[in-house]
Protein backbone atom coordinates (compact mmCIF):
# COMPACT_ATOMS: atom_id res chain seq x y z
CA UNK A 1 0.00 0.00 0.00
CA UNK A 2 1.75 3.34 -1.01
CA UNK A 3 0.66 6.68 0.61
CA UNK A 4 1.26 10.58 -0.90
CA UNK A 5 2.82 12.81 1.80
CA UNK A 6 2.39 16.36 1.40
CA UNK A 7 5.27 17.00 3.89
CA UNK A 8 5.33 20.81 3.65
CA UNK A 9 1.74 21.06 4.39
CA UNK A 10 -0.12 22.00 7.67
CA UNK A 11 -2.40 20.02 9.23
CA UNK A 12 -4.97 21.76 11.67
CA UNK A 13 -6.69 19.06 14.30
CA UNK A 14 -9.47 19.44 16.38
CA UNK A 15 -10.27 16.97 19.13
CA UNK A 16 -13.40 17.38 20.73
CA UNK A 17 -14.43 17.45 24.48
CA UNK A 18 -17.96 17.04 24.66
CA UNK A 19 -20.98 14.87 26.17
CA UNK A 20 -23.52 13.33 24.24
CA UNK A 21 -27.33 14.04 24.67
CA UNK A 22 -27.22 10.84 26.48
CA UNK A 23 -29.03 7.84 24.67
CA UNK A 24 -30.86 9.87 22.22
CA UNK A 25 -29.65 9.52 18.44
CA UNK A 26 -31.06 12.52 16.99
CA UNK A 27 -30.20 14.93 18.92
CA UNK A 28 -26.67 13.47 19.34
CA UNK A 29 -26.01 13.72 16.16
CA UNK A 30 -27.77 17.23 15.53
CA UNK A 31 -24.33 18.31 18.49
CA UNK A 32 -21.94 16.24 16.58
CA UNK A 33 -22.93 18.44 13.11
CA UNK A 34 -22.76 21.32 15.03
CA UNK A 35 -19.50 20.60 16.68
CA UNK A 36 -17.98 19.68 13.08
CA UNK A 37 -19.27 23.20 11.80
CA UNK A 38 -18.00 24.70 14.25
CA UNK A 39 -14.27 23.26 14.39
CA UNK A 40 -14.43 23.59 10.70
CA UNK A 41 -15.37 27.29 10.54
CA UNK A 42 -12.87 27.78 12.60
CA UNK A 43 -9.97 26.25 9.83
CA UNK A 44 -9.76 22.84 11.24
CA UNK A 45 -8.79 19.95 8.47
CA UNK A 46 -9.34 16.73 10.89
CA UNK A 47 -11.94 16.42 13.82
CA UNK A 48 -11.76 13.73 16.19
CA UNK A 49 -14.81 12.97 18.51
CA UNK A 50 -15.05 10.44 22.03
CA UNK A 51 -15.41 6.67 21.78
CA UNK A 52 -18.82 5.95 21.08
CA UNK A 53 -19.91 9.30 20.76
CA UNK A 54 -23.40 8.89 19.47
CA UNK A 55 -25.69 8.07 21.47
CA UNK A 56 -22.94 7.26 24.50
CA UNK A 57 -20.93 5.00 26.61
CA UNK A 58 -22.60 1.88 28.79
CA UNK A 59 -21.73 4.31 32.32
CA UNK A 60 -24.81 2.38 33.98
CA UNK A 61 -22.59 -0.60 34.05
CA UNK A 62 -20.31 0.75 36.41
CA UNK A 63 -22.82 1.05 39.30
CA UNK A 64 -25.41 -2.12 38.27
CA UNK A 65 -25.22 -5.57 37.28
CA UNK A 66 -26.23 -6.48 33.84
CA UNK A 67 -29.25 -8.37 34.82
CA UNK A 68 -30.50 -5.17 36.63
CA UNK A 69 -33.71 -3.95 35.39
CA UNK A 70 -32.32 -0.51 34.88
CA UNK A 71 -29.75 -1.95 33.04
CA UNK A 72 -31.69 -3.88 30.37
CA UNK A 73 -34.06 -0.76 30.05
CA UNK A 74 -30.56 1.38 29.21
CA UNK A 75 -29.05 -1.41 27.25
CA UNK A 76 -32.36 -1.34 25.02
CA UNK A 77 -32.28 2.42 24.45
CA UNK A 78 -28.66 1.84 23.53
CA UNK A 79 -29.98 -0.87 20.76
CA UNK A 80 -32.20 1.58 19.66
CA UNK A 81 -30.08 4.64 18.94
CA UNK A 82 -27.38 2.81 17.38
CA UNK A 83 -26.17 3.83 14.29
CA UNK A 84 -26.55 1.97 11.19
CA UNK A 85 -23.78 2.19 8.41
CA UNK A 86 -24.79 3.26 6.15
CA UNK A 87 -27.86 5.42 7.26
CA UNK A 88 -29.57 8.72 7.71
CA UNK A 89 -27.37 9.30 10.66
CA UNK A 90 -24.35 8.38 9.15
CA UNK A 91 -25.56 10.90 5.68
CA UNK A 92 -25.76 14.34 8.09
CA UNK A 93 -22.55 13.49 9.31
CA UNK A 94 -21.05 13.18 5.65
CA UNK A 95 -22.97 16.61 4.82
CA UNK A 96 -21.34 18.22 7.64
CA UNK A 97 -17.68 17.28 7.41
CA UNK A 98 -18.03 18.31 3.73
CA UNK A 99 -19.80 21.24 4.66
CA UNK A 100 -16.94 22.03 7.13
CA UNK A 101 -14.50 20.62 4.61
CA UNK A 102 -12.80 18.52 7.31
CA UNK A 103 -11.95 15.16 7.94
CA UNK A 104 -14.06 13.76 10.90
CA UNK A 105 -13.28 10.29 12.72
CA UNK A 106 -16.67 9.89 14.47
CA UNK A 107 -17.16 7.44 18.04
CA UNK A 108 -20.75 5.48 17.89
CA UNK A 109 -22.04 2.65 18.71
CA UNK A 110 -22.78 0.42 15.77
CA UNK A 111 -25.25 -1.77 14.69
CA UNK A 112 -25.56 -4.17 11.77
CA UNK A 113 -28.09 -3.21 9.17
CA UNK A 114 -30.92 -5.00 8.35
CA UNK A 115 -29.97 -7.75 11.08
CA UNK A 116 -32.35 -9.04 13.95
CA UNK A 117 -31.79 -7.12 17.05
CA UNK A 118 -28.67 -7.94 19.14
CA UNK A 119 -25.28 -7.16 18.81
CA UNK A 120 -23.64 -4.18 18.60
CA UNK A 121 -20.00 -2.78 17.82
CA UNK A 122 -17.57 0.06 19.10
CA UNK A 123 -16.89 2.06 15.83
CA UNK A 124 -14.29 4.99 15.12
CA UNK A 125 -16.16 6.30 11.58
CA UNK A 126 -13.72 7.92 9.20
CA UNK A 127 -14.91 10.57 7.21
CA UNK A 128 -13.87 12.10 4.33
CA UNK A 129 -13.56 16.02 3.68
CA UNK A 130 -15.93 15.73 0.30
CA UNK A 131 -18.85 14.12 2.27
CA UNK A 132 -18.12 10.47 1.78
CA UNK A 133 -17.39 7.51 4.04
CA UNK A 134 -13.76 6.10 4.18
CA UNK A 135 -14.11 3.77 6.48
CA UNK A 136 -14.67 2.05 10.10
CA UNK A 137 -12.36 1.12 12.35
CA UNK A 138 -14.37 -1.70 15.02
CA UNK A 139 -13.01 -2.28 18.92
CA UNK A 140 -10.91 -5.31 18.18
CA UNK A 141 -11.56 -6.33 22.32
CA UNK A 142 -14.33 -5.30 23.91
CA UNK A 143 -12.76 -3.19 27.83
CA UNK A 144 -14.38 -4.57 30.94
CA UNK A 145 -17.56 -3.37 31.39
CA UNK A 146 -17.97 -3.15 27.24
CA UNK A 147 -18.00 -7.01 26.88
CA UNK A 148 -21.38 -7.29 27.50
CA UNK A 149 -22.57 -4.56 25.30
CA UNK A 150 -20.37 -4.79 22.30
CA UNK A 151 -18.89 -7.76 19.99
CA UNK A 152 -15.45 -8.51 18.89
CA UNK A 153 -14.28 -6.26 15.88
CA UNK A 154 -12.03 -8.41 13.02
CA UNK A 155 -8.70 -7.16 10.87
CA UNK A 156 -10.49 -6.48 8.39
CA UNK A 157 -10.96 -2.96 10.19
CA UNK A 158 -7.59 -2.58 11.91
CA UNK A 159 -6.37 -0.34 8.73
CA UNK A 160 -5.35 3.82 8.08
CA UNK A 161 -7.08 5.80 5.40
CA UNK A 162 -5.40 7.82 3.20
CA UNK A 163 -5.68 11.58 2.92
CA UNK A 164 -3.49 14.65 1.12
CA UNK A 165 -1.19 14.53 4.87
CA UNK A 166 -0.49 11.14 4.99
CA UNK A 167 -2.63 8.11 6.17
CA UNK A 168 -5.02 8.59 9.69
CA UNK A 169 -5.64 5.67 11.83
CA UNK A 170 -7.41 5.49 14.59
CA UNK A 171 -8.03 3.44 18.37
CA UNK A 172 -10.25 2.93 21.13
CA UNK A 173 -9.64 3.47 24.63
CA UNK A 174 -7.66 0.93 25.83
CA UNK A 175 -6.42 -0.21 22.24
CA UNK A 176 -4.28 2.54 22.83
CA UNK A 177 -2.45 0.88 24.89
CA UNK A 178 -1.55 -2.49 22.71
CA UNK A 179 1.79 -3.04 21.60
CA UNK A 180 0.47 -5.63 18.72
CA UNK A 181 -2.37 -2.96 17.05
CA UNK A 182 -0.49 0.14 17.45
CA UNK A 183 2.69 -1.76 15.59
CA UNK A 184 -0.41 -2.53 13.19
CA UNK A 185 -1.12 1.22 12.42
CA UNK A 186 2.26 1.93 12.67
CA UNK A 187 3.54 -0.21 10.09
CA UNK A 188 0.72 0.84 7.52
CA UNK A 189 2.18 4.09 7.44
CA UNK A 190 0.13 5.92 10.02
CA UNK A 191 1.10 9.64 10.05
CA UNK A 192 -2.00 11.36 12.16
CA UNK A 193 -3.33 8.90 15.18
CA UNK A 194 -6.59 9.33 16.23
CA UNK A 195 -7.64 7.95 20.07
CA UNK A 196 -11.62 8.08 21.15
CA UNK A 197 -12.17 7.68 25.06
CA UNK A 198 -15.14 7.66 27.52
CA UNK A 199 -15.21 9.91 30.51
CA UNK A 200 -13.16 8.49 33.43
CA UNK A 201 -15.31 8.19 36.79
CA UNK A 202 -12.23 7.57 39.09
CA UNK A 203 -14.35 5.78 41.48
CA UNK A 204 -13.81 2.28 43.03
CA UNK A 205 -10.91 -0.08 42.67
CA UNK A 206 -11.80 -0.33 38.85
CA UNK A 207 -11.77 3.41 38.50
CA UNK A 208 -9.79 4.94 34.94
CA UNK A 209 -7.12 7.57 35.44
CA UNK A 210 -6.46 10.64 33.73
CA UNK A 211 -2.72 9.93 34.07
CA UNK A 212 -2.99 6.63 32.74
CA UNK A 213 -4.97 8.03 29.72
CA UNK A 214 -2.12 10.71 28.86
CA UNK A 215 0.50 7.75 29.52
CA UNK A 216 -0.94 5.92 27.02
CA UNK A 217 -1.44 8.59 24.74
CA UNK A 218 2.36 10.00 24.45
CA UNK A 219 4.01 6.71 24.47
CA UNK A 220 1.65 5.96 21.25
CA UNK A 221 2.93 9.36 19.71
CA UNK A 222 6.68 8.78 20.72
CA UNK A 223 6.81 5.07 20.14
CA UNK A 224 5.54 5.53 16.42
CA UNK A 225 6.79 9.27 15.58
CA UNK A 226 3.14 10.24 14.78
CA UNK A 227 0.57 12.64 16.11
CA UNK A 228 -1.88 11.67 18.26
CA UNK A 229 -5.41 13.73 18.73
CA UNK A 230 -7.14 12.48 21.77
CA UNK A 231 -10.83 13.25 22.16
CA UNK A 232 -12.28 12.39 25.60
CA UNK A 233 -16.14 12.56 26.50
CA UNK A 234 -17.52 14.27 29.27
CA UNK A 235 -20.10 13.15 32.14
CA UNK A 236 -23.13 15.14 32.76
CA UNK A 237 -25.82 15.79 35.50
CA UNK A 238 -28.18 14.66 32.85
CA UNK A 239 -26.52 11.38 32.05
CA UNK A 240 -26.38 10.88 36.16
CA UNK A 241 -29.90 11.60 36.57
CA UNK A 242 -30.44 8.87 33.68
CA UNK A 243 -28.43 6.52 35.29
CA UNK A 244 -30.60 6.96 38.46
CA UNK A 245 -27.83 7.22 40.78
CA UNK A 246 -27.61 8.90 44.93
CA UNK A 247 -26.90 12.42 45.78
CA UNK A 248 -23.43 11.45 46.84
CA UNK A 249 -22.47 9.30 43.91
CA UNK A 250 -23.83 12.30 41.97
CA UNK A 251 -21.51 14.44 44.23
CA UNK A 252 -18.69 12.63 43.37
CA UNK A 253 -19.06 13.03 39.56
CA UNK A 254 -19.66 15.99 39.23
CA UNK A 255 -16.66 16.95 37.73
CA UNK A 256 -15.39 13.62 35.96
CA UNK A 257 -14.51 13.64 31.97
CA UNK A 258 -11.94 15.53 30.10
CA UNK A 259 -8.20 15.79 29.71
CA UNK A 260 -8.21 15.62 25.62
CA UNK A 261 -4.81 16.17 23.84
CA UNK A 262 -3.22 17.09 21.34
CA UNK A 263 0.23 15.63 20.97
CA UNK A 264 3.66 15.47 18.77
CA UNK A 265 5.63 13.00 17.55
CA UNK A 266 7.84 13.12 20.28
CA UNK A 267 5.27 12.86 22.76
CA UNK A 268 4.99 16.38 23.25
CA UNK A 269 1.62 18.38 24.05
CA UNK A 270 0.64 20.64 21.13
CA UNK A 271 -2.79 21.19 23.05
CA UNK A 272 -4.20 20.21 26.14
CA UNK A 273 -4.36 18.69 28.16
CA UNK A 274 -8.25 19.87 28.86
CA UNK A 275 -9.52 19.55 32.10
CA UNK A 276 -13.43 19.19 33.21
CA UNK A 277 -15.85 21.44 30.29
CA UNK A 278 -16.98 21.10 27.43
CA UNK A 279 -14.57 22.19 24.90
CA UNK A 280 -12.73 21.64 21.31
CA UNK A 281 -9.05 21.61 21.25
CA UNK A 282 -6.38 23.08 18.25
CA UNK A 283 -3.26 22.66 17.04
CA UNK A 284 -1.50 22.74 13.90
CA UNK A 285 0.67 19.49 12.84
CA UNK A 286 3.59 20.20 11.19
CA UNK A 287 4.13 17.31 8.81
CA UNK A 288 8.02 17.67 8.90
CA UNK A 289 8.08 17.07 12.51
CA UNK A 290 7.55 13.63 11.62
CA UNK A 291 10.69 13.21 9.49
CA UNK A 292 12.81 14.33 11.89
CA UNK A 293 11.62 12.45 15.04
CA UNK A 294 12.45 9.33 12.39
CA UNK A 295 15.39 10.48 12.15
CA UNK A 296 17.28 8.44 14.58
CA UNK A 297 14.06 6.02 15.15
CA UNK A 298 12.13 4.50 13.09
CA UNK A 299 10.43 1.40 14.31
CA UNK A 300 8.88 0.40 11.39
CA UNK A 301 11.94 1.24 9.34
CA UNK A 302 15.68 1.92 9.68
CA UNK A 303 15.03 0.66 13.66
CA UNK A 304 14.16 -2.64 13.71
CA UNK A 305 14.97 -6.12 13.03
CA UNK A 306 11.64 -8.38 11.06
CA UNK A 307 14.44 -10.88 10.31
CA UNK A 308 13.99 -11.40 14.35
CA UNK A 309 10.66 -10.86 15.50
CA UNK A 310 7.80 -9.60 13.19
CA UNK A 311 3.84 -9.27 13.46
CA UNK A 312 1.57 -11.25 11.76
CA UNK A 313 -1.75 -9.63 10.33
CA UNK A 314 -5.00 -11.57 9.54
CA UNK A 315 -7.47 -9.31 7.57
CA UNK A 316 -10.28 -11.49 7.24
CA UNK A 317 -13.93 -10.42 7.91
CA UNK A 318 -15.30 -11.83 10.87
CA UNK A 319 -18.21 -13.43 9.20
CA UNK A 320 -21.45 -15.67 11.05
CA UNK A 321 -21.45 -17.86 8.56
CA UNK A 322 -19.66 -19.04 4.88
CA UNK A 323 -21.88 -21.16 2.69
CA UNK A 324 -19.79 -23.05 0.15
CA UNK A 325 -21.67 -25.38 -2.58
CA UNK A 326 -24.89 -23.34 -2.68
CA UNK A 327 -26.36 -21.01 -0.26
CA UNK A 328 -30.17 -20.82 1.45
CA UNK A 329 -31.97 -18.81 -1.49
CA UNK A 330 -31.84 -21.96 -3.54
CA UNK A 331 -33.87 -23.78 -0.80
CA UNK A 332 -36.25 -20.58 -0.60
CA UNK A 333 -34.41 -19.35 2.97
CA UNK A 334 -33.40 -15.86 3.74
CA UNK A 335 -31.19 -14.25 1.41
CA UNK A 336 -27.15 -14.76 1.86
CA UNK A 337 -25.76 -11.53 3.16
CA UNK A 338 -21.82 -12.71 3.28
CA UNK A 339 -19.72 -15.30 1.46
CA UNK A 340 -16.31 -16.10 1.29
CA UNK A 341 -14.16 -12.72 2.16
CA UNK A 342 -12.18 -10.85 -0.33
CA UNK A 343 -8.79 -11.17 0.28
CA UNK A 344 -7.93 -8.63 -2.08
CA UNK A 345 -9.76 -6.17 0.22
CA UNK A 346 -6.86 -6.57 3.41
CA UNK A 347 -5.30 -3.58 4.07
CA UNK A 348 -2.74 -5.19 3.17
CA UNK A 349 -3.06 -7.09 -0.01
CA UNK A 350 -4.21 -10.31 -1.06
CA UNK A 351 -0.71 -11.95 0.02
CA UNK A 352 -0.95 -10.27 3.58
CA UNK A 353 -4.42 -11.15 5.00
Amino acid sequence: MTFVVNFGDKLKAAAVQAAPVFLDREATVDKACRLVEEAGANGADLVVFPEVFIPGYCHWLHFYPAGHPLSVRLHRELFKNAVEVPSPATDRLCQAAKKANAYVVMGLNERRPGMMPGTLYNTMLFIHRNGTIMGKHQKLMPTFIEKIVHAIGDGSTLKVFPTEYGPIGGLACGENGNPLLKFALYAQGEVVHAAGWPSYTDRGPSRLSHDLMLLRMRSYAFEGRVFAVSAAEMFTQEMAEALELDGATREALARVGGYSAILGPMGQFLAGPAEYGETILYADLDLEQVVDARYRQDITGHYNRFDVVSLNYNGTPNVPIRFRGGTPTEKGGAPATTGEPDASKSPLGPDEG
